[in-house]
């Protein structure tokens, strides 16, 4: 063969070679923080006093968006909407949070996108937070083996269960957690702040509790604990935790490499979640105080865990996610005061709130030569939608029974401007049981105001809130993003139709049609 002829075939032949790799099932890494706002990126906050360089360097390499959601101000039922692809408020979790020894919140044999993914030839792993509920190891008699005990009542969820370690059997197995939930491995802690204060793996505690946890001789660097009371391994440092699961997620890539079957990990991170403990390593890198630099360490940390997609060759061919469970703590009020800083960025509302602050997250997506680089949408996504569109990416479709909240948006993500919204509405849900329905630039919620943390009355003073009366509030964010103007009576057939789709979707169970098979 000519050498001039070898030439001309080698680009083809590359050209060739990196189109077999994208027709190949990605690996899958969902990185999901907790409690981050929508302005604590300083990306989509140019007056930001955080900087957050891994999260912006993402941002440029694939899809931010501007309009993207949570299922719920809260975080057991936006991370059951998010695993499951449906709303929360259809099974167990019709208002707060799984408390400790809670239930498990993911109903046996409902498909998650660790299943999904694991039926499919996947190699899966959940590293961090958990929080939808075990089945803990209690001897006869007590906490969920209580035969006068039913099912999901008030016993598991009120937290006030002093349980002490002498109320298990912590050589028995912890049931119904991630392995049995789609994954194949599990490290973490459960809930930061919850007890057991031990590492668990798979099923078991690694050090089983052998006292209660005591926190009284010491503080965290900004606000309390807020750990619940409960049985703690000896000499429990919880300070330790979020850099610990960092060194654990990157072993388990590493370990990845040379494997035939593509990965999905879900690295569920516990900051920057109360208790804020930035590693001393931080302390003072942001202009925001400890929040903010405990802000800089989950930047930091992010970044060591894409760093290590990057040193083993799985960069390319990985697809990233990376969101918030809803918005920011209370704390963010007097950070504003204190700092000049709005965690939730030009929104209204915080953590639990059905006002925009309280679910509109951050939302970067990441998967090169598929999702163009440096792209902004400002398509209405929720994380309801990551299992249909993960599904999408690897050529398969949703059961009927699963995903029932789904919105396929990989053609979104592949840049494509739908000629109308994917999502006709999405529901907001917060914890005390209230709805808020959104569709195009209307949003309506089912209560006097879309309150839940307690708006200090300064903050409506700075903006000039006004008390809404009626017991219905109707916005329009496109002519009003701080959500002060109740349109509820200039309106009454937008409201009509927002009511009407709202009661469809809690009639029906879904909000996606039912596709015929293919």
């Amino acid at each position: 063969m000519d050498i001039n002829f070898r030439l001309l075939l080698l680009p083809a032949l590359a050209l060739s070679l990196n189109s077999c790799q994208k027709t190949s099932n990605p690996n899958v890494l969902i990185i999901y923080v907790d409690d981050m706002g929508y302005g604590d990126l300083s990306c989509q906050n140019p007056d930001s006093r955080i900087q957050t360089p891994n999260l912006d360097r993402l941002g440029s390499q694939g899809m931010r968006f501007t309009d993207a959601h949570s299922a719920s101000g809260v975080s057991s039922p936006s991370r059951y909407s998010l695993l499951t692809g449906r709303y929360h408020w259809r099974g167990h979790l019709t208002k707060d949070i799984v408390s400790q020894w809670g239930d498990p919140a993911i109903e046996k044999g409902r498909m998650t996108i660790g299943s999904l993914l694991q039926e499919n030839g996947y190699n899966t792993a959940c590293i961090g937070k958990w929080h939808l509920g075990e089945t803990w190891p209690f001897k006869p008699g007590l906490g969920q083996n209580d035969p006068s005990k039913h099912e999901w009542t008030a016993l598991s969820m009120n937290g006030n269960e002093n349980w002490t370690p002498e109320a298990f059997d912590w050589n028995m197995p912890i049931k119904d957690g991630p392995v049995t939930k789609g994954f194949d491995y599990y490290f973490g802690t459960g809930v930061i702040n919850f007890p057991p204060y031990t590492w668990i793996e798979n099923d078991r505690v690694l050090h089983p509790p052998v006292e209660m946890l005591d926190l009284r001789d010491s503080k965290p660097a900004e606000g309390s604990w807020e750990c619940r009371p409960g049985p703690a391994a000896k000499d429990w440092d919880i300070t330790k935790v979020p850099i610990t699961l960092m060194e654990k997620t990157i072993e388990w890539i590493n370990n990845r490499k040379g494997s035939a079957k593509p990965f999905f990990l879900y690295f569920a991170l516990p900051s920057p979640h109360a208790p804020i403990i930035p590693d001393k390593q931080f302390i003072g890198k942001s202009e925001a105080g400890a929040y903010g630099d405990y802000v800089v360490q989950t930047d930091w940390m992010i970044g060591q865990v894409l760093e290590t997609l990057k040193n083993n060759g799985f960069e390319k061919n990985t697809l990233v996610i990376f969101t918030s469970d809803n918005g920011p703590e209370t704390y963010a009020y007097p950070r504003i005061k204190n700092f000049d800083h709005y965690s939730m960025g030009n929104l209204r509302g915080l953590k639990r709130d059905l006002w925009e602050g309280g679910h509109r997250v951050p939302f970067i997506v990441r998967y090169p030569g598929v999702v163009p680089a440096g792209s902004i949408s400002d398509e209405i996504i929720c994380q309801t939608d990551l299992i249909s569109t993960i599904a999408a990416f690897i050529g398969k479709r949703l059961p009927v029974n699963a995903g029932e909240d789904s919105f396929d948006m990989s053609k979104v993500l592949k840049g494509k401007k739908p000629e109308k919204p994917i999502r006709d509405y999405t529901v907001h849900h917060s914890p005390n049981g209230k709805f808020g329905i959104r569709k195009d630039n209307w949003l309506l919620i089912e209560a006097k105001s879309g309150d839940v943390s307690m708006e200090p009355d300064w903050i409506k003073q700075k903006f000039n809130y006004q008390p809404d009366t009626a017991n219905i509030v109707l916005y329009n964010l496109d002519t009003d993003s701080k959500e002060n103007k109740n349109l509820y009576n200039e309106y009454p057939e937008k409201v009509q139709e927002l009511q009407s789709l709202l009661e469809k979707s809690r009639k029906e169970g879904r909000s996606t049609q039912i596709l015929k098979p293919e």
